[in-house]
């Protein structure tokens, strides 16, 4: 399944553009408490079901790094109602399809379905919530999936191995220093147990959101939901001790020395995101405003061929074959605000990182312009509508929000945050965050392609 990648091609334009749902959304909970979501959206008779847990990535430690993901695929691999493969052959000869994804702070799965199947796959989906069946004969080949995964997705591919080891550099404590995917010792060395026992401790209702868009009547999917999930038992969810990240005291860098085609350069400052803000200030949108003004800066400099680092560093000075800023104000824990660019033939890492950081010291002291503001608030509020037209991306964002802590209604309060950000602001918080003192600088030095790379000395932290 293609889960890895259609999480992160999701997660980049949540993070960019989320969407405006309509305030007709429907909320349950039920006394298991499980939350229900529901969007009646009956302009196609297709429905989009969807269940998210709230664990990922963020609440796993060093030893078993990536068993949420692991766990993730071994719940396509049956359950007690549903032998394996049994599920998927259901979707596909009702003619729905299926994934499912991983994430630092959740795990979720879904599927798009005919109006006349939601129902079916709803009981399902709550039926290996309890039910699901752990063998080894099921586990050891699809461990080596997920091994052979880790490979493809990055020892094989020299950016995302700089971008795993650029988060492990920026991040000490905090468990956004690992990725969903986990180190490969720690796949190597689960067990079944291991499985079970993460299974059993975060699989339980009252640690799920249920979401459900389309051609739907919200009562008979509410009433529907009490049936199928509502006699499974809730159980205590683990304490998460905090796990705040410590202080960063001056700049961190990290080189890659790996077989590829050409060098490249992230640099990244630690900044805060919506719900560590609001738990720092009284009024939420008011609190939240160093996100919107972060999310605005990030698209000044990257949105377009109008944004400032293609014009000025790609088409301009052509310094880079390509240039990006970016930064996501949804997740559960404090963040970053990243710059990544590539350089052009004859530039070197050195003056490429010279540029960007002189793209930031712009951002921190000249005001944006009128213009710049109001391109990059007509770009996200167009997005906003455009993407009205897909179920699943409304589902996506109701689920995550709302699994996250931050609640589904933040939808409603980001198209005015967006409008009431000004060039101050952005001013502000480039002042304010885009720092040398918490700033990590990750550069990929590439070997010849045919060089043989040892594990031990490929990193060179310095």
């Amino acid at each position: 399944m293609q889960r890895l990648f259609t999480l992160f091609v999701v997660f980049f334009w949540l993070a960019v553009s989320p969407l405006v749902v309509s305030a007709e959304v429907v909320e349950h909970r039920l006394d298991n408490g499980l939350t229900v979501l529901v969007l009646p959206d009956q302009r196609a008779p297709v429905v989009t079901n969807q269940i998210w847990y709230g664990v990922g990535a963020m609440h796993e430690h060093s030893g078993i790094t990536g068993i949420s993901h692991m766990l993730e695929h071994m719940m396509f691999r049956g359950s007690e109602k549903y032998p394996p493969g049994e599920f998927t052959r259901i979707i596909s000869e009702i003619g729905g399809s299926q994934n499912a994804f991983t994430g630092p702070d959740f795990t979720g799965y879904y599927q798009v379905v005919g109006t006349q199947h939601w129902e079916m796959v709803m009981s399902m989906e709550a039926e290996r919530m309890f039910g699901l069946k752990l063998t080894e004969e099921e586990f050891q080949p699809e461990r080596n999936v997920v091994i052979e995964e880790r490979r493809l997705t990055r020892e094989d591919r020299p950016i995302a191995l700089l971008n795993e080891h650029f988060m492990a550099t920026a991040f000490f404590n905090s468990p956004y220093g690992h990725t969903a995917i986990g180190w490969m010792t720690d796949i190597q060395a689960y067990t079944l147990e291991d499985l079970q026992a993460w299974y059993e401790m975060w699989y339980v209702p009252n640690n799920a959101v249920a979401v459900v868009v389309g051609d739907v009547d919200p009562e008979e999917v509410i009433a529907a939901a009490e049936r199928y999930y509502g006699p499974i038992p809730a159980r205590p969810l683990p304490e998460i001790k905090p796990r705040t990240e410590a202080p960063q005291r001056g700049e961190r860098r990290i080189t890659l020395r790996v077989p590829a085609e050409m060098p490249y350069l992230i640099m990244g400052w630690k900044t805060p995101v919506l719900l560590t803000l609001r738990e720092h200030g009284e009024d939420s949108l008011e609190s939240a405003r160093d996100a919107y003004a972060l999310m605005v800066a990030a698209g000044v400099l990257s949105s377009g061929h109008a944004s400032r680092l293609d014009r000025e560093l790609v088409r301009g000075r052509e310094l880079a074959r390509a240039a990006n800023a970016g930064y996501s104000a949804f997740s559960r824990m404090d963040s970053l605000f990243t710059l990544s660019a590539m350089p052009s033939t004859g530039t070197d890492l050195q003056t490429l990182e010279e540029a960007l950081l002189e793209q930031a010291e712009v951002l921190r002291s000249e005001p944006v312009t009128e213009q710049e503001l109001q391109r990059v608030k007509a770009q996200v509020i167009a997005a906003m509508v455009y993407r009205r037209d897909s179920l699943n991306a409304q589902a996506f964002e109701l689920g995550m929000l709302e699994t996250i802590g931050l609640g589904w209604r933040t939808i409603e309060e980001y198209a005015e945050g967006i409008r009431e950000v000004t060039a101050e602001d952005v001013l502000r918080v480039a002042q304010k965050y885009l720092i040398p003192d918490t700033r990590t600088v990750a550069v990929l030095d590439p070997l010849p392609l045919d060089a043989p790379v040892r594990e031990s000395t490929a990193i060179q932290a310095q």
